[in-house]
């Protein structure tokens, strides 16, 4: 099965092959079957979302309460996925992934479950399109956690010091200004 854990639990790379020939490529990008199995639940796509930015663009750490299946089909973008799920056990731990087309970047699919909190920087000189299926509808009001990009707590090594950020992204705060009695932070200073 081309699913494969990682050690945030609800965070799966979709890893399908590419068949390449003169014409360009064609590939799957994900099944709902093999994506439920991986989880042992359902999983409903509801809508479908692009977001297009130019290069040096920051988008997160946003957790919004459905799930989500990222993909990259032109540019390259360094996603990092962070447990901000105060009740788990990998609470804080951060994954990163190159999205794109090799050699730079990879075509995976990452499926990020409800509760795990999503950022990507965009790279390199051409735009890029990331494009993801959502489980719920977007409403206005909803309660979408989020953690400022650059917290020291997750300590992603981004690749860029000063990326282009909107202006709720600049505000959000820290993991530990979110969960400011997490029993991560009990016996350390600060």
């Amino acid at each position: 099965m081309p699913i494969e854990q990682t050690s945030i639990d609800g965070l799966l790379v979709v890893r399908w092959d590419t068949h390449d020939d003169d014409r360009g490529f064609f590939r799957q990008t994900y099944q709902v079957r093999e994506l439920d199995e991986a989880l042992g639940r359902p999983v409903t796509f509801r809508q479908g979302n692009h977001s297009h930015s130019v290069p040096g663009v920051l988008r997160g750490f946003h957790a919004e309460p459905w799930d989500k299946c990222v993909y990259v089909v032109r540019g390259l973008a360094m996603a990092a996925i962070a447990d901000i799920r105060p009740d788990s056990p990998t609470f804080g731990t951060v994954e990163t992934f190159l999205l794109g087309a090799p050699p730079d970047g990879e075509r995976i699919r990452l499926f990020i479950s409800e509760g795990l909190a999503n950022s990507f920087v965009t790279l390199g000189e051409e735009r890029t399109d990331y494009l993801y299926d959502v489980s719920g509808y977007w409403q206005a009001g909803v309660t979408q956690p989020a953690v400022i990009w650059d917290d020291p707590d997750l300590g992603v090594d981004w690749p860029l010091e000063d990326p282009i950020l909107s202006e709720k992204d600049q505000q959000n705060p820290t993991l530990r200004e979110l969960f400011p009695d997490h029993p991560k932070w009990a016996g350390e200073d600060g």
